[in-house]
Order: structure tokens, then C-alpha cells, then sequence
């Protein structure tokens, strides 16, 4: 049966593909919309040069904004959470009156947030997660990402070598991750499973979430254990592609279970291919849609626990550092072989694309 919170997010999805038609999709510091004098959205990009941003997070931000009548304006840290600080601060001295930030550290940043907390300009904490009270946290379930990453490669193998790329250390996302694959059945970070079943033989963090150090690290792990791995989980696609790419050279890729996160293009594709096992789509125009809503509420002066948006409304997060956060978090979707349909009729992905390179009736959708 089909949950009333799945229905709700397959219904907004629809809703922001009727709206999506005519969104920029280049980053600005020149507010847009009809008041930004009374109404500016400052958004501190971690790195733009990130392929997702670009493609859907900030149209749909901007599409949202537009609609509320308020202004936007961003920055670009390239990955420094240096050069992310001094950005809080050049956003504030532009006008914005609320800020959206995708912190590249989610400890770094949080001497910024205060100070504009301080200074009565509010703080959404998108996509990931900064450890102030003050601020509004708007993700997806990030936890329930792991699970459903896990749950497809168990599905995929049971038992045997497994292999954990984590993402970025200085993300909360990382191990928020980790703690779903625990749900779905895998140890627990230096636990042994009591079945004997699966043996993590490797676990690791990757600076910045890179493709290439994820290639890097697997291609060294495969070393060291003789090509004797039969599982990977993989926390994103980007690492992925680059885990995929150790596999191909000595060829494994294929036969050994890998997942990822985000509906990368290449990544759909890998799944349509067989060398990706799962895909845990995050419809970012969902995400980017519900931080412009709350950004227009929050310049409204709305309290943080009385925000509503199109997929629901604030609830409190217990955060690991002991903070009760107000937020909203949006539920994601594991595309495997079986459903890759799913992408095709979101209109996220076109068939050429998708079906590159795969044996026409292969897989549905192709």
C-alpha cells in the first residue's frame, strides 16, 4: 500500500513539473523578483560546480522565490569553508534578509550562522545540517537514505566482503547514512555481525565527496584484499562512478553490487547498464522548492515551528549534538533496474540518455 506521505510527494512532484518551464539555472549575485528590496534570499553554494545545483536545486529555489515575490542572490565557496564564512557575511551586506546555506562544514560555518542569527537574519540549513537550534534544517531523510542504499545491495548479496565509501567527514550526512545501512542489516561502525555473514573488509570517509579519491580508495581496497570484495556501498553516485571505474579495471564491474544517491544522469544510466545496483533518487526540484517556500515564510517573520510548505510542515529533529531542530525532511525513492520507469515519467531524465549504450529490452524503460 502506498503511504499518504508518498502520495503527497508524488502529487508535488507533478505540481513542480507543470511550473518548472522557464527557470535559470546560472548562479547570480543580481537579485530577481518582483520585491527584492523587501523580500532578498541570499544562497551560500558550497561548490556550484556540482552538477545537481545548477540542473535543479536553484531554478526550483528560484522558482519558489519568484512565485512569493522575493529577490535571490548567491555566492560560491568552492569548497572552502573559509572562503564560505566571509560569503555568510558578503550575502548579509547585499540585502539578503534570510539565508540559504549548503554548508561545506557543517562545524566550520556555524560561527557565521550565529552572527546572522544574531543580526535577526534567519538561517535555513539546506540539504545538510548545522548543529544551531536557531536554524531551519530542510533535507531529505537522509537516514532512510542509507536504509533503502543497503537494503538493495543486501538484496543484491547477502553475505561476503563488504565495502563502505562514506562521503565527506565534515558532513553529518555521512553518518547519518551509516546509521540507515545499520537499520537495513549491516554492522555498526567497528562491529562484527553476529551471523557471521558480511564482513566489512574496508570503510572510509572521502574528502569532498570526489569521484576520484572514491576511485583512489577502491582501487587501493582491491589491492589489499586480492580483488576479494562482493559488495560496495557507495553513500552518493558521484563516488559511485568512481568506485564502478576501480571495479571496470580489473573486471568486476557488473558482479559486484554497488549503490549510490541522487539521480545523477550517470548513474541512471550505470543502473540501465548493470554496473549500478541502486540509485536513491532525491527529486532535488522537491528539496529546492520547499527551502524557497520556507525562505518566504522566514521573511515574513514566521516562527521557525509554525513554517508550512507544499510537502508538509515543521517538525522537531533530535540532531547527534543534542539539538531539538526544527525542520522538514522529504522522502526519496530507490530506482533499481525494476523501476527506472519512475525517472523516465518525472520527466528527470530523457530515454536517450538513460538507455545509452544498453541492449534495447534489457531493462524497462529502454
Amino acid at each position: 500500500m502506498i503511504s499518504t506521505r508518498k502520495l503527497a510527494s508524488i502529487a508535488a512532484v507533478g505540481a513542480i513539473l507543470f511550473s518548472f518551464g522557464a527557470c535559470s539555472s546560472s548562479a547570480t549575485t543580481a537579485p530577481s523578483g518582483a520585491a527584492a528590496g523587501a523580500c532578498k534570499v541570499g544562497v551560500s553554494w558550497n561548490n556550484y560546480q556540482e552538477e545537481r545545483w545548477a540542473k535543479w536545486d536553484e531554478p526550483a529555489i528560484k522558482a519558489a522565490l519568484d512565485k512569493a515575490g522575493c529577490g535571490y542572490i548567491s555566492n560560491d565557496a568552492k569548497s572552502s569553508s573559509d572562503t564560505q564564512a566571509s560569503n555568510v557575511d558578503a550575502l548579509i551586506n547585499q540585502g539578503a534578509n534570510v539565508l540559504i546555506i549548503l554548508a561545506q562544514d557543517g562545524t566550520a560555518i556555524k560561527p557565521a550562522v550565529k552572527k546572522a542569527l544574531d543580526a535577526g537574519v534567519p538561517v535555513i540549513a539546506y540539504d545538510r545540517l548545522i548543529e544551531d537550534p536557531g536554524a531551519f534544517y530542510v533535507t531529505f531523510d537522509n537516514v532512510l537514505v542509507g536504509k533503502m542504499q543497503a537494503t538493495a545491495v543486501l538484496a543484491a548479496k547477502s553475505s561476503g566482503n563488504f565495502v563502505i565509501i562514506k562521503g565527506n567527514k565534515a558532513d553529518a550526512n555521512a553518518d547519518f547514512l551509516r546509521s540507515g545501512m545499520v537499520q537495513a542489516g549491516v554492522p555498526d561502525v567497528g562491529k562484527t555481525d553476529p551471523a557471521g555473514k558480511i564482513v566489512i573488509v574496508a570503510e572510509q570517509y572521502t574528502d569532498n565527496w570526489d569521484p576520484t579519491n572514491a576511485q583512489n580508495e577502491m582501487s587501493a581496497i582491491l589491492t589489499a584484499q586480492a580483488n576479494k570484495v562482493d559488495a560496495v556501498i557507495s553513500e552518493n553516485d558521484g563516488m559511485a562512478g568512481g568506485v564502478i571505474a576501480a571495479l571496470k579495471s580489473q573486471g568486476l564491474a557488473g558482479t559486484v553490487p554497488v549503490s549510490g544517491q541522487d539521480g545523477d544522469a550517470a548513474a541512471l544510466n550505470r543502473i540501465a547498464l548493470g554496473t549500478q545496483t541502486v540509485d536513491v533518487w532525491k527529486d532535488a526540484r522537491m528539496l529546492g522548492q520547499a527551502a524557497g517556500e520556507i525562505a518566504a515564510a522566514l521573511a515574513k517573520k514566521t516562527a521557525l515551528d509554525k513554517v508550512s510548505t507544499s510537502f508538509g510542515a515543521a517538525a522537531k529533529f533530535a540532531s547527534p549534538g543534542g539539538n531539538s531542530i526544527n525542520s522538514i525532511l522529504l522522502t526519496p525513492q530507490a530506482i533499481t533496474k525494476d523501476n527506472l520507469q519512475v525517472v523516465l515519467d518525472a520527466k528527470w531524465i530523457d530515454a536517450a540518455t538513460l538507455c545509452k549504450d544498453v541492449t534495447a529490452g534489457s531493462v524497462k524503460g529502454c
